[in-house]
């Protein structure tokens, strides 16, 4: 096969025995289906890519393959094959132990040439629009804190918003009070020194 890596064929050969031949079997399919697909590896797992996008990916586990494209929600699916909704497992055609848990061959040929026609129309599934979370109401004790250390509280209040929940969720998941009173002090001391909560995970 054309465009492919040694990586892939290394991968595959270092699957579990039930998984070689299903890894195998959708390969050749995806070069079938797109023949100018290329294969890399990102996060550990083998990816086909064309025209410049990701097109799909698959995947083998002690138990199971998966198989899943970069742009399911955006595939017409007419056979209902995918499962892009209330998934168990990663991949959208669910866990594959065997050749006979995929769709027909034809039906798998078709999405590739459908996400492949996605990616050559530069089409690609809108990113996530994910508003931040809102601050939690401050804990008076932590308020009146503050406001006897004039530094920390300025400090406190210039910090954005993810630090300072991150301070005030530490403080209230606190499960008795002398640790709750604990974090309190700490993070008056902090915000004095104008450290975040995780600073000392932080490189500097």
């Amino acid at each position: 096969m054309a465009n492919t890596d040694p990586r892939v064929d290394a991968y595959i050969t270092k699957s579990a025995e039930f998984a070689r031949p299903i890894l195998r079997h959708l390969r050749q399919l995806v070069h079938k289906a797109c023949p100018a697909a290329t294969e890399t590896v990102k996060w550990g797992m083998p990816f086909f890519e064309y025209s410049g996008g990701l097109l799909c990916n698959m995947a083998s586990f002690k138990q199971h393959c998966s198989f899943g494209f970069w742009n399911a929600s955006l595939l017409q699916d007419p056979a209902a094959v995918l499962q892009v909704k209330n998934r168990t497992s990663m991949g959208h055609f669910e866990r594959i132990t065997s050749l006979k848990d995929l769709p027909a061959d034809k039906t798998v040929l078709a999405l590739i040439r459908e996400a492949s026609k996605l990616n050559e129309q530069g089409i690609r599934k809108p990113a996530a629009n994910k508003e931040p979370k809102a601050v939690p109401p401050m804990p008076p004790a932590l308020s009146t804190a503050l406001k006897k250390n004039k530094k920390a509280k300025a400090n406190f209040d210039q910090m954005p918003p993810s630090h300072r929940r991150e301070y005030i969720e530490w403080i209230v998941e606190a499960k008795t009070d002398p640790t709750r009173d604990k974090r309190t002090a700490t993070t008056v001391e902090w915000a004095a020194e104008g450290k975040s909560r995780n600073w000392q995970y932080k490189k500097c």
